[in-house]
C-alpha cells in the first residue's frame, strides 16, 4: 500500500501544472456552446437559491430565525456547499470514463483525473459562495472573523471528495452499473444529510449519531458554524473527529481500488 501512496503522490507532483490546466479545460468543456459559457455553473444554482428564498420567505413563510439569522440564510449557508459535494460525487465517479482518451492515447496518470475534475467543481462553488456572502451583506449581516475558516472547510471537502473520486472512478470505469447507482443515490443522500434540517433536532439518538458521521453533514455544519453560529472548528471536536475517521476510511478505499484496478483500466475502457 505504501508504494501505491508514493506513486499517487508522485503523479500529482509531476502533473501539478497540468492539473490546473485540465481543471480549467474541464470547466470550459462542460459549458462549451452555451452563450453564457461557464457562467451557467453559477446561474443554475443561483436560480435554485432564488426558488428557496421565495418559498421560505414569501410563499411558505416557514422556518424560524436561527441565532438571529433568517431561516433562508441558515439554509443557503450549508446548501450551496452541497452543490460542490453533489457534483464531486457524480463527476468524480464518472471522471475516468469521461476522460478515457487521456488514459488510452497519451497514458496520462489515471489517479490524477478525479483530482482535476474535483478542482473544476471547486472553482465554481467558491465563486458561488462569494454570492452567498454578498446576500448576507444585503440582509444586513457583515462578514465576521469566523469567515476566515471557510477555506478550511473547502479544503476538507476537497480532500474527502477527491479521495471519493479516486475510489469511485476506478469502480465506475470497470462497471457502468456502479456509476448509475451513484447517480441514483445522490438525491437520497441529500435528504439523509443535514442540508435542509438540523441533525441535532432528530429525536432518535441512533439516527443522529449515524448522520453525524456523514461527511456531507459535517461539512455543511462547518459552513454554518462560520456563517451563522459563529463557532471555531476546534469548538466542535466531535465533528472534526468524525471527519478524520471517515476520511481515513475513504483514503484506504481509494488506495485499495486504485491498486486493484489501475492496470485493468486501459483494457476495460
Amino acid at each position: 500500500m505504501l508504494d501505491t501512496v508514493k506513486e499517487i503522490i508522485h503523479d500529482h507532483v509531476y502533473c501539478r501544472k497540468q492539473l490546473f490546466q485540465l481543471a480549467k479545460s474541464d470547466l470550459i468543456k462542460t459549458y462549451r456552446g452555451a452563450a453564457f459559457g461557464w457562467a451557467w455553473a453559477v446561474i443554475k444554482p443561483a436560480v435554485t437559491i432564488f426558488v428557496f428564498w421565495f418559498a421560505f420567505s414569501i410563499g411558505l413563510r416557514h422556518g424560524k430565525p436561527i441565532e438571529g439569522y433568517p431561516f433562508f440564510l441558515w439554509l443557503i449557508a450549508g446548501f450551496v456547499p452541497w452543490f460542490f459535494m453533489r457534483d464531486s460525487i457524480t463527476d468524480g465517479a464518472g471522471s475516468v470514463r469521461k476522460y478515457k482518451y487521456l488514459v488510452q492515447r497519451i497514458k496520462y496518470p489515471v489517479d490524477t483525473i478525479p483530482t482535476f475534475v474535483c478542482m473544476s467543481d471547486l472553482f465554481v462553488n467558491i465563486c458561488l459562495y462569494a454570492v452567498v456572502i454578498v446576500i448576507y451583506m444585503l440582509f444586513g449581516f457583515k462578514p465576521t472573523i469566523y469567515y476566515l475558516q471557510i477555506p478550511l472547510f473547502y479544503l476538507m471537502a476537497f480532500v474527502f471528495f477527491m479521495l471519493w473520486g479516486l475510489f469511485s472512478s476506478m469502480l465506475a470505469a470497470v462497471s457502468k452499473d456502479f456509476l448509475n447507482l451513484v447517480r441514483a443515490t445522490v438525491t437520497a443522500l441529500f435528504w439523509l444529510s443535514g442540508i435542509v434540517y438540523n441533525v441535532d433536532n432528530i429525536q432518535s439518538h441512533t439516527i443522529k449519531t449515524v448522520l453525524r458521521f456523514n461527511p456531507v453533514t459535517i461539512i455543511a455544519n462547518g459552513f454554518r458554524n462560520s456563517m451563522v453560529y459563529h463557532k471555531w472548528f476546534w469548538e466542535t471536536p466531535e465533528e472534526m473527529r468524525n471527519y478524520l475517521i471517515m476520511t481515513a476510511i475513504m483514503f484506504v478505499l481509494a488506495i485499495w481500488s486504485y491498486k486493484k484496478l489501475n492496470k485493468e483500466i486501459p483494457d476495460v475502457l
